[in-house]
């Protein structure tokens, strides 16, 4: 059955974050609320402070989820204090301004050669930010046709909700639909659930494995419609 529809996750699939979000990002936020944190062991304090993200009580999207996220990144690099609540707070609303991002390098060439196609576009993304202040920051209005977020439908990936509802918004069949994204959890077994196929980006994947659990994967976008063909 031929694709008809594709949906792309956001953050770290079509976007990813500048130096605002990087050790001395963090380590700028801190001292604008009287906090002392130690860059050097940023990388480690992410990588244990992800626990937080999959701690969402029945996928239901709630702010203070990624704001302990951003508190406990700020606690493991030395923060502490009362200045913690409040810039983990500043932390979550930036995340939301596009200026902080740059769009991948083959999003806007894969995205044309889609929409040229005839394929539908989507996005389902579990965010704050204004989708339509991101399609329009990056200049990607004329190939997507729909897009859905979390926090405007209240529900996050991987419930099945949000995905049905991004397939009534693109008017698209799950069964002739694809979500594209870098999580198998939150986007490929979300969107497997409704009976959509899924395609995994592991852009910097060290394995040269093309599937991952029975799921395509790919390194960058490019490859995506050649994928596309072999689903």
């Amino acid at each position: 059955m031929p694709t008809t529809a594709v949906f792309f996750d956001v953050d770290f699939t079509l976007i990813y974050p500048g130096p605002t979000f990087d050790g001395d990002g963090y380590r700028r936020f801190a001292e604008r609320h009287g906090l002392e944190v130690d860059s050097s062991v940023f990388s480690a304090a992410v990588a244990s402070a992800s626990v937080e993200l999959n701690r969402a009580q029945d996928d239901i999207y709630q702010p203070e989820l990624f704001i302990r996220y951003a508190r406990h990144v700020l606690e493991l690099m030395g923060g502490a204090g009362p200045g913690l609540d409040p810039c983990a707070l500043e932390i979550y609303e930036e995340w939301a301004a596009c200026q902080h991002f740059s769009l991948y390098d083959d999003v806007q060439a894969t995205l044309e050669q889609l929409h040229a196609e005839g394929i539908r576009i989507g996005l389902i993304s579990n965010t704050h930010r204004c989708l339509a202040s991101f399609q329009s920051h990056f200049e990607l209005e004329p190939y997507i046709s729909a897009a859905l977020s979390s926090s405007d439908h209240g529900y996050m990936k991987p419930h099945p909700s949000i995905f049905e509802a991004a397939l009534k918004l693109l008017d698209a069949r799950s069964t002739e639909s694809v979500m594209v994204g870098d999580s198998m959890n939150h986007d490929i077994r979300g969107a497997r659930q409704v009976g959509m196929k899924g395609v995994l980006i592991e852009r910097s994947a060290t394995s040269d494995s093309e599937t991952l659990n029975g799921v395509r994967v790919i390194r960058t976008l490019t490859e995506l419609p050649e994928a596309l063909q072999g689903l």
